[in-house]
């Protein structure tokens, strides 16, 4: 299940916050996960479930993708959690700690045709993600980070090396199957320019975005994941250079040295696409 659009920032947002809720409609954000898991107190469980229907009921995220994350069915609240969801006209509803196919068959028994994406963030994910983003349901896969660093028991490392095994299998399912994907937060929502590398490590691996948990990361994110006006400049050179060369019938298409090929004109409009996109989400 492609999702054709802009993705490069997706901030959680706790479903039980009337003000946060609130604040979300005019952030410059392409998706939002209303979150009913972790940002949520045991107390407050039940009547996150109101406050963030309420809330979505209202309306007012014009463009932005709305995705609420549920509590898994492991625990005591999940099936509730999804049957509401299903009744908040969410654009999907996200499932933690997917370990295979199975786990999103469960929930897609509660809430029918709307699209789901799943948390990868579990040793077993990373094994059966090929199986699990073939799904005829998923949408998207969001890395979890922090809970499979703390699975895999590894230590922090700003190259993120003990994690590029789980987040490279993903990448390889998701782009198989033509799902979206975004990559796991960065803690340190205080540090602009730790935060600016990893999110440039994750558009160079081929991350669609990145989940973010603070307000104040916005900007880096959709930065680093839109196209640059270089990129821009040379994707609308390598095209017609190239459409130059197909009229001729003769010749090859080179620019700045280098030969242009079929496969490159390819990016080349998937990156034109992808401005044009973010163009029109800025416009509403």
């Amino acid at each position: 299940m492609a999702l054709d659009r802009p993705l490069r920032s997706v901030l959680y947002i706790p479903g039980s916050k009337p003000r946060a809720l609130d604040k979300a409609r005019g952030l410059p954000v392409d998706a939002v996960i209303f979150d009913l898991e972790d940002a949520v107190s045991l107390e407050e469980k039940e009547s996150a479930r109101a406050t963030l229907a309420d809330a979505l009921a209202e309306g007012g995220y014009g463009p932005r993708l709305k995705i609420v994350r549920i509590n898994g069915f492991d625990t005591e609240w999940g099936r509730d959690d999804a049957q509401a969801a299903k009744d908040m006209g969410a654009d999907a509803i996200l499932l933690p700690k997917v370990n295979s196919p199975a786990d999103l068959d469960a929930l897609a028994e509660i809430t029918g045709d709307t699209p789901l994406w799943a948390m990868m963030e579990t040793p077993l994910g990373m094994i059966n993600a090929p199986a699990i983003a073939a799904h005829a349901k998923l949408q998207g896969m969001v890395m979890g980070t922090n809970d499979l660093a703390k699975e895999l028991q590894t230590r922090f490392r700003p190259d993120r090396l003990p994690l590029q095994t789980g987040l490279g299998l993903c990448l390889l399912a998701a782009k198989a199957h033509g799902c979206a994907i975004v990559d796991g937060v960065y803690n340190a929502f205080k540090d602009e320019d730790g935060l600016k590398i990893e999110c440039d490590q994750g558009r160079d691996m081929g991350f669609d975005g990145k989940t973010l948990i603070h307000p104040a990361q916005v900007d880096i994110a959709n930065a680093a994941f839109s196209p640059s006006e270089d990129e821009i400049d040379l994707a609308r050179r390598q095209i017609t250079a190239f459409e130059e060369v197909e009229a001729s019938g003769q010749g090859v298409a080179v620019v700045d040295g280098r030969i242009v090929e079929n496969l490159h004109i390819v990016t080349a409009r998937e990156t034109l696409a992808k401005a044009d996109a973010i163009a029109a989400m800025a416009k509403g």
